[in-house]
């Protein structure tokens, strides 16, 4: 009995694969809100490196752990052409302090040049 178990949990696993494998690929984004009664420090500085092409270098940010901020360092990413990388930022609202996760939002001014830097210049 167990090995029949197996081989159909097998079965399935394999059939599962074989549908996903040619299905469309699809994205979605989770976006958490966090919301902190006091400011986050300063940023540090972080000298940038030189620029590397087909990436987009982003800054490093303060994170909240749950209990206080911690220091992300800054990192590379994949340019996208397109589309503009918006780093992460705290917003005040009120008497809390608000985390915005990075994201890429669409150039409007992209033409399909790939001559254009991170900002759309």
């Amino acid at each position: 009995m167990h090995t029949r178990n197996l081989a159909l949990l097998a079965a399935l696993a394999m059939a599962g694969g074989a549908v996903t494998a040619f299905a469309p690929t699809a994205s979605a984004q989770v976006s958490l809100d966090i919301s902190v009664g006091r400011p986050p420090p300063p940023p540090r500085f972080e000298r940038p490196p030189p620029p590397r092409p087909g990436y987009v270098w982003a800054p490093g940010y303060w994170n909240w752990n749950g209990g206080s901020y911690v220091w992300v360092r800054g990192s590379w990413h994949r340019d996208r052409p397109g589309y503009i990388y918006y780093g992460p930022r705290w917003v005040h609202r009120g008497n809390r302090w608000v985390y915005h996760q990075p994201y890429w939002g669409r150039n409007p001014h992209w033409r399909g040049r790939r001559d254009y830097d991170r900002h759309g210049h």
